[in-house]
């Protein structure tokens, strides 16, 4: 069974607008809800795509209801812890009038220690963990060693983990030394606190991290693709041209899309041109909506890779 968890879940509002004014009201146009949050993005993807998984995480008040509501009715299994809190609510402005969008992250509710543990245990009695996405940021209350403990926790499991996150969560998240690391080209300049710009520099970067123990790291840049370091293989896949709707989510869509070729018994080289493939797909997509299957399915033949050093 495949799982993810997102400790910090939230509730995306997005809101168009002509464009935005400080000294007059600004009139909504149109909004969009979703349940966001980094694993459930990838639940939500891996559900589209046909691969079965569970989402794992906390959720309370109205907004944790209407997240699990959506989920449910977007065919995603769910198992959430129920915590005293109110789910958090993220605001995504977009200006109609230049293209701009304007993200605002609430910080999400506190956890307090006894609904900590109650995931603690949820998680070391999950029914038989092949791979568990962990990903997103942590809501107050929550030391970032958790991570770690998770990771450790599964893997004696048997599970293969792969990691998304950033800022102290990554660092100390590490160590528990994830099957595959996800980080995006800036969230790895942070890790090895210096900037990294070429393709030489991030390949270095992330040999290094590879060395210290991560079977896989998995790096993403954007429009310029993603890098694959592993024991063996060294790939870099990249997409077409394409225009951009929105950026938001896509690096989520992407591990979707590496776990579903992994899932399906692809070789990395292969699941590497589905993760591209997933995380090109979103940015097609308008507000905070992920990708379509079709879209999906008709970027696969247009990935480009070349063999890093080849």
């Amino acid at each position: 069974m495949i799982y993810t968890i997102t400790l910090n879940p939230a509730l995306d509002r997005t809101l168009w607008v002509k464009k935005t004014q400080s000294e007059d009201s600004n009139r909504i146009e149109r909004e969009q809800r979703y349940a966001g949050g980094k694993g459930i993005d990838v639940s939500r993807v891996l559900t589209t795509l046909g691969i079965s998984n569970k989402a794992l995480g906390f959720v309370g008040g109205f907004a944790g209801e209407e997240l699990e509501g959506r989920l449910l009715n977007a065919g995603v299994a769910c198992d959430f812890i129920r915590i005293s809190g109110e789910t958090r609510t993220n605001i995504i402005i977009n200006e109609m009038s230049t293209g701009n969008q304007l993200v605002f992250n609430a910080m999400g509710p506190e956890i307090k220690p006894y609904e900590l543990m109650q995931m603690i245990h949820k998680i070391e009695k999950l029914e038989k963990p092949e791979m568990v996405v962990i990903s997103g940021s942590l809501p107050p209350g929550v030391h970032p060693v958790i991570y770690q403990n998770i990771i450790e926790i599964l893997k004696k499991r048997g599970a293969r983990v792969i990691l998304d996150a950033d800022g102290d969560a990554l660092k100390v998240g590490i160590q528990g030394f994830p099957d595959v690391f996800k980080p995006n080209v800036y969230e790895l300049s942070r890790l090895v606190n210096r900037e990294l710009k070429g393709i030489d520099e991030i390949v270095t970067a992330a040999s290094r991290i590879h060395e210290e123990g991560v079977e896989i790291v998995l790096v993403s840049m954007g429009a310029r693709g993603i890098i694959l370091i592993g024991e063996k293989e060294e790939y870099w896949a990249y997409p077409p041209e394409v225009e951009v709707e929105n950026t938001i989510g896509a690096g989520d869509s992407a591990v979707a899309g590496f776990v579903y070729g992994l899932a399906r018994g692809k070789n990395l080289k292969e699941a590497l041109v589905y993760a591209v493939a997933a995380g090109t797909a979103t940015t097609l997509m308008p507000g905070t909506a992920l990708c379509k299957r079709d879209d999906f399915l008709k970027l696969v033949p247009a990935i480009k890779l070349d063999m890093i050093g080849g």
